[in-house]
């Protein structure tokens, strides 16, 4: 980061947008001046692989924060990054601890996950009380963003099924590496130009051996699966819950249980086992596959392996038929192995 150099933040129609703003730029400083170290890179413990040359970094706008990070848009070696900035706060030293096992936990699981639809990291650099990681930076935002500029129930099934598959293969691919996302939600899915989906922020993900239960979680409530809710054990299937809910937002582009609070969510989900309505226009094929993903018992819920199984069969139908939702017939539990031989074979 040579000299804190600001970067102009390209925006789709090509011009630049508005510099810092000399609080964020104060801001930005205090946090980076802990990473700065001119014309050398910056190691600690077991940083060899992941270490990232800070002086080959720069800065640009904010795009992003959180309750104890900043995301930045920046060039690293001459390609666009975001840059996520996570710091510790001195006045809570239980909650400095977790943030830096978060820290170190994400890092561990971006560096060795590749796939078109996972987030790619670039680097990372530990220096408390301040920590850096580095990944790509796509320009479509978050997919909650992206839903909440659309009006309600306006998105073509066709963008849906393709969102959908992005979404459930990035998924697919996590889960066979033995990971638990733990906080899939629109706001951690980003889009890229070509409108494709990528997972990200595994702050609170975990190898599925090391989970145990969810006390003490700090999870999303809107999109939290009833058991992770009641503190209890939990299991790859938390993940599929999720997607039962992004399925929704997808369909409707609106905020699930947006007439509660995040508490009231908890309660009606975890006590009452409520979801959030289905529209009466929503096609049977995705009715019964978010009403399977979401559903209160665990074990009923399909695997990842299932589900893109199951959209890539409607994505083929829809590409042969163009009435293929509205002519569609949910096949019921008990012929499942009639109607996905293939996959009941492969497992």
């Amino acid at each position: 980061m040579k000299n804190f150099q600001w970067y102009k933040q390209i925006s789709n129609n090509g011009k630049p947008e508005g510099r810092l703003s000399l609080g964020e730029y104060n801001r930005a400083v205090s946090w980076s001046k802990y990473l700065v170290s001119p014309g050398a890179e910056i190691k600690g413990e077991a940083e060899e692989d992941w270490g990232a040359d800070m002086s080959q970094l720069y800065i640009g706008c904010k795009f992003a924060s959180g309750r104890h990070s900043r995301i930045y848009r920046g060039v690293y070696k001459q390609k666009d990054v975001a840059i996520k900035l996570i710091s510790q706060p001195e006045e809570d030293a239980d909650l400095a601890v977790l943030l830096e096992n978060q820290f170190t936990s994400e890092v561990a699981l971006l560096f060795r996950l590749q796939h078109p639809n996972i987030l790619t990291f670039v680097g990372a650099c530990k220096k408390p009380p301040v920590f850096c990681i580095i990944t790509e930076y796509l320009s479509g935002g978050s997919l909650r963003k992206y839903l909440h500029q659309q009006e309600p129930h306006s998105l073509p099934l066709s963008l849906v099924l393709k969102l959908a598959l992005d979404i459930a293969r990035g998924m697919q691919y996590l889960h066979s590496q033995g990971i638990l996302h733990r906080d899939l939600k629109s706001e951690n899915l980003l889009l890229g130009e070509d409108m494709s989906v990528k997972v990200a922020d595994f702050g609170i993900s975990c190898l599925e051996s090391q989970c145990g239960s969810a006390k003490g979680f700090t999870g999303t409530y809107r999109w939290m699966a009833p058991e992770m809710i009641k503190e209890k054990h939990h299991t790859k299937k938390v993940d599929v819950y999720s997607f039962g809910i992004v399925l929704w937002e997808l369909l409707t582009a609106l905020t699930p249980f947006d007439n509660m609070t995040p508490e009231q969510a908890a309660f009606a989900v975890s006590q009452k086992n409520a979801r959030p309505p289905l529209p009466p226009t929503c096609p049977t094929a995705f009715s019964h596959l978010i009403n399977r993903c979401w559903s209160s018992r665990p074990k009923k819920r399909p695997h990842f392996d299932e589900i893109v199984y199951i959209l890539e069969g409607h994505a083929e139908s829809l590409e042969q038929d163009p009435d293929f939702f509205s002519s569609y017939k949910s096949p019921q539990d008990h012929t499942l192995s009639r109607c996905f031989p293939k996959w009941i074979g492969r497992h």
